[in-house]
């Protein structure tokens, strides 16, 4: 099959979807498909080398809403040599513009929301509810409305996008995402990430590794810690992640606050070796967030082996606790101190226990090829 995947970015730092994006790129082309990627990147952004497949540059996007004059016109003359067209991502004009390139053409389209429809952001956010409300009536329902399938990477992210506007109305699919095993050596990449922070060589690593956003819980996450830190001064505070929203300033200030900002480590983005290796050197992963549709470090992290300790939030607890593969807590300070304290009062042997359980976990649900295949076996139902 010839597939076209549309997305705004490929820049690495925008998170999730763009990771699985690169991630499942070889793994389709392994199976025999033909990938290539439309984006609203510059031509010459260093980052699109990487990818591994035909990236056509369509930008650079006008505002934050990601306008290019030249999406339309581009879809209306190339959807034609494609079997799929997969759009990743709502609310910016990639989703609509490509709803009014093709909603008169034969290719059939389908949409990742990637979580974007989780009821969480209305209540957070509710100014931008109103707006995105507008351009939901007079916009994006229409996407959604017409796409072959809304694809929703589990069957909790699928509920909640009914809750979050009307009218609703498309063709539901669940297709799990997944990513990629460990590559390398584990030995030299936990050795390369400590000799860049040598500072915390000696001591228990405690790891969060996301984008840092209020989103993801990093402020509960420090306040817990300094409950906690107290119990045992041999733990360290890992925030390894891209500072997206100018928020890392305030997240330092409030552990100087606390006495504790000697006990924590920023690291920015981490990628390649670094980032296994921040996995390989932590004894636990922690993710507080108050909404994650998937979670893709929290699946790194058990292929390592890792325990993990998530909020309720995080839209695959229920298959992490089914398996035992690590500890769920409400998306509060208590949730949050609970998971730690919880964490430190457990004996080696089962953290030992329970580290094999997340791998177990990995393998059986998230691993990558599993997922690309379930995508295929998804997109052969339209032909």
């Amino acid at each position: 099959m010839n597939i076209l995947r549309l997305i705004p970015s490929v820049n690495p730092a925008f998170g999730g979807p763009v990771e699985i994006l690169r991630q499942t790129i070889p793994v389709l082309q392994e199976l025999g498909h033909l990938i290539e990627v439309a984006s609203l990147d510059s031509v010459n952004a260093e980052f699109l080398y990487p990818v591994g497949c035909p990236i056509h540059t369509l930008g650079p996007a006008l505002t934050k809403y990601g306008f290019s004059s030249r999406w339309i016109p581009w879809l209306q003359g190339n959807a034609h040599k494609f079997d799929f067209v997969i759009i990743d991502g709502i609310w910016q004009f990639p989703s609509f513009g490509t709803w009014l390139a093709l909603r008169n053409s034969s290719v059939p389209y389908f949409l990742y929301t990637h979580g974007m429809l989780d009821p969480w952001f209305n209540k957070a956010y509710p100014l931008k509810y109103l707006k995105k409300y507008l351009y939901w009536l007079f916009a994006e329902r229409f996407a959604l409305r017409d796409a072959r399938s809304v694809i929703f990477t589990c069957e909790t992210e699928k509920l909640l996008a009914r809750m979050s506007f009307s009218p609703y109305e498309c063709t539901e699919s669940v297709v799990p995402l997944g990513t990629a095993s460990p590559s390398g050596h584990s030995t030299d990449q936990c050795d390369l990430f400590l000799q860049h922070f040598p500072g915390i060589k000696d001591f228990r690593i405690v790891l969060f590794l996301g984008r840092i956003h209020p989103k993801k819980g990093c402020d509960l996450l420090i306040k817990a810690f300094a409950k906690v830190a107290k119990d045992d001064p041999d733990l360290h505070l890992v925030l390894a992640g891209p500072d997206q929203v100018g928020w890392q300033s305030k997240l330092q200030g409030m552990a100087n606050e606390l006495g504790i900002s000697h006990r924590i480590t920023f690291t920015g983005l981490l990628q390649g070796d670094l980032k296994w290796g921040a996995f390989y050197a932590s004894e636990v992963f922690v993710l507080p967030s108050h909404q994650e549709n998937f979670g893709i470090a929290v699946v790194e992290a058990m292929a390592c082996g890792l325990p993990v300790l998530i909020s309720n939030q995080v839209n695959i607890w229920q298959e992490i606790a089914a398996d035992q593969a690590g500890l769920v807590a409400p998306d509060t300070l208590e949730g949050t101190t609970m998971l730690l304290r919880q964490w430190l009062g457990m004996s080696r042997q089962d953290l030992e226990q329970m580290g094999l359980r997340a791998k177990e976990c990995f393998y059986r649900r998230f691993e990558i090829k599993q997922a690309a295949q379930s995508l295929v076996q998804t997109l052969q139902k339209y032909i």
